[in-house]
């Protein structure tokens, strides 16, 4: 069987690299009805799932989304006065394992606000 389809694979190779113009033709003639095909579908036969993609809030309402902007920068700032006050506590050698976990919190928080602006 595996060598069936190396003899057959190399056949056709062959037969391409002798006639590049007809292969060339076939390929282009195949992607065009493929390409007409879907067209068709889609025009005709369109699928039952409706539209989900949201647009992003920044497009849709500037009010609400200036005002959630605010409310983000905001926030990052008091993490940031937070974790200043632990560096603070860092500096004095009086970290404890919860404020380590806080720490990690708060810059975890941190990024995720920084990347959904």
């Amino acid at each position: 069987m595996n060598a069936f389809i190396k003899q057959t694979g190399k056949k056709w190779l062959d037969l391409v690299a002798k006639n590049p113009k007809r292969f060339f033709t076939y390929s282009m003639i195949f992607l065009s009805v493929s390409f007409i095909g879907s067209l068709i579908q889609g025009i005709f036969f369109p699928s039952q799932k409706t539209f989900t993609i949201k647009p992003p809030v920044l497009y849709s309402n500037t009010g609400i989304s200036q005002n959630s902007v605010s409310v983000q920068n905001k926030e990052m700032e008091k993490i940031v006065d937070e974790l200043k006050l632990l560096k603070e506590k860092k500096d004095r050698n009086a970290l404890q394992k919860e404020d380590s976990l806080r720490i990690e919190f708060l810059f975890n928080r941190f990024q995720q606000l920084k990347n959904s602006r």
